[in-house]
């Protein structure tokens, strides 16, 4: 009798780990449709037009599941960042989330009725903030009926996951936000300076962050902030970008990278090569302009070298006219 109720107690608990394992969520599997997620401010007609708008550019026809936006989701995902977010904002962005089991973080920003309405977030933030987040292989695609910030977009993002079974860690999630208003306020105060673009920004970030998951092993060693502050500069060099970026703006993105390291997003699966297909895209996206940057910054480096060796040749010949001098 012993041995059939151990028996049976052994077939209960098998039976309730492939219970549990069936509803944790397989996060590189990929979904069955996609998901659309609706602003709830969008009027019938606004809806209808997005819902076409998106699953045109995705070609996805009418196979899509959809979720509601409100004021409510942004106050649970976009709050803890320090956001002001209500129940009762209004929300217009919308998005359609295609997840994959490979391919990386695509983002597009689709025109509405000709018109990008996504005022502040760009394609590449949006990818960004999506890696710190834990999103991995994913198709986004995000439009508007209306002039809008695209924050709405960016929580409809996590809630989609989170409606596949795929709950991203909300400290990642803060952390993503963190960058999101971060890149967003250099890129608009540096906008209109002669060789800054907002790929340099996200290819740098990207950069850090690949280079961040190295050093530290993945997340398994924690960076000191002058450690960071290190592949900070480089990078912000590596893009051209050292001469521009202020001091102040150095400092919030050493700020947010310590910020994202303590999120524990060095620690996700995928970080580092998510990382790394984002700088590839971006690079590959603007090749012109990279091999530019390229370019300048060996010339600097050959410049800079040629520079010093110049400085030593003269600083020996001097000491030896010196030398000859005295005889």
């Amino acid at each position: 009798m012993k041995k059939f109720l151990f028996a049976l107690a052994a077939i209960a608990v098998a039976i309730v780990g492939l219970g549990t394992h069936k509803v944790s969520a397989d996060t590189d599997a990929a979904w069955d449709k996609p998901v659309a997620t609706l602003g709830s401010s969008l009027t019938s007609s606004q809806q209808q037009g997005v819902i076409n708008t998106l699953t045109s550019a995705a070609g996805t026809g009418s196979s899509y599941d959809t979720l509601t936006v409100n004021g409510s989701t942004l106050v649970k995902y976009l709050n803890p960042s320090g956001e002001s977010f209500t129940s009762t904002s209004g929300v217009w962005s919308s998005a359609l989330v295609q997840k994959t089991s490979s391919g990386g973080i695509n983002v597009k920003i689709v025109d509405y009725n000709g018109t990008n309405n996504i005022t502040t977030i760009t394609a590449n933030q949006y990818r960004n903030a999506a890696i710190t987040a834990g999103v991995t292989n994913a198709n986004i695609y995000i439009t508007s009926p209306v002039s809008i910030d695209g924050s709405g977009a960016l929580a409809g993002v996590y809630a989609a996951f989170a409606a596949n079974g795929s709950t991203l860690n909300q400290s990642q999630v803060t952390a993503a936000q963190d960058e999101v208003n971060t890149l967003s306020d250099i890129t608009q105060a540096n906008k209109d300076k002669d060789g800054y673009t907002d790929k340099q920004l996200n290819n740098a970030v990207a950069g850090i962050k690949k280079q961040m998951a190295t050093d530290s092993n993945n997340g398994q060693q924690t960076l000191s902030s002058n450690q960071i502050g290190n592949i900070v500069d480089s990078e912000l060099k590596n893009n051209n970008l050292g001469t521009i970026i202020n001091n102040n703006q150095r400092t919030q993105i050493i700020n947010l990278m310590v910020k994202i390291q303590n999120s524990g997003a060095l620690k996700s699966s995928g970080f580092k090569q998510q990382a790394s297909d984002l700088a590839n895209s971006i690079q590959s996206s603007a090749k012109g302009l990279f091999d530019k940057i390229k370019s300048s910054v060996d010339g600097a480096d050959s410049s800079w070298w040629s520079s010093l060796w110049q400085s030593i040749v003269s600083f020996f010949t001097n000491i030896y006219n010196w030398i000859l001098s005295l005889f």
